[in-house]
């Protein structure tokens, strides 16, 4: 009984759910990047290297005719993106705790153990005289 115990107490973890909400939510924003970079950036830019090579998908592009380098090149563009918005997402957050923190007033220092010790000793004394 102890293991489903522990595994329970495991999967109702809030990091165990808020890693399963995180890897969905990839999903779909994987499918968002995908269509931003095949839908939008590739017509866009890509448009006059396509043309060139008489081309009308990224996907299409290949060398000697079985080296597929347009999937490789539509792949790093999306990792790119990707990077791209999580470093801005990281970012943000890290500039909110930035402003979190500046907002909570530093804890005043109090006396060390030594001064606390010494106070204590100069009571004792006065109280024997």
């Amino acid at each position: 009984m102890g293991v489903f115990k522990e595994f329970k107490d495991f999967a109702i973890k809030g990091n165990v759910i808020d890693l399963a909400i995180g890897v969905v939510i990839g999903a779909a924003f994987t499918k968002i990047v995908n269509s931003l970079i095949e839908d939008v950036i590739t017509p866009m830019v890509l448009q006059p290297a396509l043309k060139a090579a008489h081309l009308t998908n990224l996907h299409d592009l290949t060398a000697f005719g079985s080296i597929k380098y347009g999937i490789f090149i539509s792949a790093l563009i999306n990792f790119l993106i990707v990077a791209w918005v999580l470093f801005l997402v990281i970012k943000g957050i890290n500039a909110a705790k930035k402003r979190e923190a500046a907002k909570i007033p530093a804890a005043t220092k109090g006396p060390s153990q030594e001064e606390l010790l010494m106070e204590i000793r100069d009571l004792l004394k006065e109280q024997k005289k």
